[in-house]
């Protein structure tokens, strides 16, 4: 019998509910895959739980709670399927939703990370925020994805119904060939969640390989199932995460002009937290800020040669949205 040439790899941290309610659509639907989880050091008893009900699920024993970045690295350096399905744990997947995503690292030799379409999970006509159609950044590294704009979120419509490149995939589900996740090292661990596969994608783009969207795949995201969307410690570690970001992927000469553009905007986005009487998001940003700082050396350090000089698709997503009022990606490109 042929070894599978897809691991579905599902990260779970005292996940029981999640597991019991959305682990069987990934059993069900993944005929050509080894379906693991990874398991960070949980105190509950979701492994058993596992075990006991499906027992063709192997399971990865992290030593402790490495958050995504270093929970996903522990877990995938020593697999050997050709390629690697990172799955959140709030993840429904639908029939023949492997097969799509799989055609296309096998026609594309150059694509290196591939993203389906993912759908709102309790509202199945929407996108869903983590990742949507394909995501982008804008010049100054603020993330967004086709079909999600800040907290303006589309109907599928088919809108976004072609395979097409884009800038970064959603690590909610996301697929990357094992060869270039070792050859990139992996996740930044200095990261610990959040924007963690903006910078794998970045550096995927670095060395010349492709991220592209398959909307031909599909599948059906909870979201905010560990943190959420309005948790501070989820601004702080975006904030934080998307300077760490730029300092280890700009061009050199753009480095300086985006951090202090970035002092700028940050400092606005604070001001707006304190506007809507959201004083902990704006004492977030201040500790992202200051996190930051103590990081720059070691993140500097990180940096490869020739970054790619295009890296984002409009100058201002801030500008575009909020000043000139365009709320949907449509109406902006």
């Amino acid at each position: 019998m042929n070894q599978p040439s897809v691991a579905v790899v599902i990260l779970n941290w005292n996940g029981r509910p999640l597991l019991e309610q959305f682990l069987p659509s990934v059993v069900q639907y993944s005929p050509e895959a080894n379906i693991y989880v990874a398991d960070n050091a949980s105190t509950d008893d979701s492994i058993v739980w596992v075990q006991s009900n499906h027992p063709e699920v192997k399971i990865i024993q992290n030593t402790q709670n490495w958050g995504f970045a270093g929970g996903y690295n522990q877990a995938l350096q020593h697999l050997s399927e050709p390629i690697l399905a990172l799955v959140n744990s709030d993840i429904e997947v639908t029939q023949h939703w492997l097969k799509p995503i799989l055609e296309q690292f096998k026609a594309q030799p150059k694509t290196a990370i591939v993203q389906p379409k993912i759908l709102d999970f309790k509202n199945k006509s929407k996108f869903e925020y983590a990742g949507a159609a394909g995501g982008y950044l804008d010049q100054f590294g603020y993330p967004f994805c086709r079909g999600r704009l800040f907290d303006t979120i589309e109907e599928d419509r088919g809108q976004y119904d072609q395979t097409i490149n884009i800038f970064w995939a959603s690590g909610a589900c996301l697929f990357i060939r094992n060869e270039i996740f070792k050859t990139l090292g992996g996740f930044d661990t200095d990261f610990f969640a959040h924007q963690e596969e903006i910078d794998l994608c970045w550096r995927a783009h670095n060395l010349g390989f492709k991220v592209v969207y398959e909307p031909k795949s599909t599948v059906y995201h909870l979201g905010g199932a560990t943190l959420q969307q309005g948790h501070p410690q989820k601004t702080f570690l975006n904030f934080r995460n998307s300077l760490l970001m730029l300092v280890k992927n700009l061009p050199e000469q753009s480095i300086m002009p985006i951090i202090i553009s970035r002092l700028i905007l940050d400092g606005i986005a604070g001001i707006q937290f304190i506007l809507q009487q959201k004083p902990k998001h704006c004492w977030a940003i201040i500790r992202a800020h200051f996190a930051f700082y103590g990081l720059i050396s070691k993140t500097y350090k990180k940096r490869r040669a020739n970054p790619i000089r295009k890296y984002y698709l409009t100058t201002s997503i801030v500008y575009q949205y909020f000043v000139r009022r365009k709320k949907h990606f449509q109406d902006i490109f």
